[in-house]
């Protein structure tokens, strides 16, 4: 399974910029789709275009690595009950 980081992002976002970013924000500065960005933050985005991943990475200033990581098999079946 891939476990995307978009909220880890976001958070040292804030962190950094000592402020909020909401997600209509970060969707009219990278040019995806609000909902796109809502299904990531929320793991519940099977599929993701590596142009999406492009913009990301080119927002956060941050490597592929950072947005997306692998979880195994037997990793997912742990966190499972966490969703």
């Amino acid at each position: 399974m891939l476990r995307f980081k978009i909220r880890e992002r976001i958070a040292d976002y804030e962190f950094r910029e000592r402020r909020r970013l909401q997600l209509q924000e970060l969707a009219s500065a990278t040019g995806l789709n609000r909902m796109t960005l809502s299904k990531l933050v929320n793991q519940r985005s099977p599929n993701v275009q590596t142009d999406v991943l492009d913009k990301l990475c080119s927002y956060f200033g941050c490597r592929i690595e950072d947005l997306v990581e692998h979880v195994p098999d037997a990793e997912e079946a742990a966190i499972a009950p966490h969703r």
